[in-house]
């Protein structure tokens, strides 16, 4: 049977039907331009200039200037209260001690809400920050 045609192979399997990544107009899947919009403020405000049309990147990238709009606010009151408590006498340094155990403890949760945030963005999930996404919602939706 030398005159036998080989069968050729299945094509590779492909995306699930309805689960195809579209791509934005930065040329990136929606997911991976939404995850790198996730970066505080610059990320978000790349992305938000550069993409004109998928709404889920521009959620992204609103959540993320006003996520990183909140966090350099922290970090510049934070700065604040650590000049205030470390100028008292007697008692400055217990404060100072007091305040960096505060202020770390909200870093953490911020950097926990960026990993959150950047995961979600990159498996397609529209996952609103607790107080800041329905601000971005309302901010996309408008423009």
């Amino acid at each position: 049977m030398p005159d036998e045609v080989p069968t050729p192979s299945p094509p590779p399997p492909g995306p699930e039907p309805g689960t195809t990544a579209t791509s934005t107009s930065t040329g990136l899947p929606s997911n991976v331009a939404a995850a790198i919009a996730c970066i505080p403020l610059v990320g978000g405000i790349i992305f938000y200039i550069l993409e004109k049309h998928d709404a889920f990147v521009r959620f992204y990238a609103m959540q993320s200037i006003i996520f990183g709009g909140a966090w350099l606010l922290f970090n510049v009151a934070s700065q604040i209260v650590y000049a205030i408590f470390g100028s008292i006498p007697a008692i400055g340094g217990i404060l100072v001690f007091f305040w960096s155990i505060i202020s770390g403890l909200v870093h953490i949760a911020f950097l926990i809400i960026w990993i959150v945030a950047t995961v979600k963005a990159f498996t397609g999930v529209r996952w609103d920050i607790p107080y800041i996404g329905p601000v971005a919602r309302r901010q996309v939706e408008s423009t």
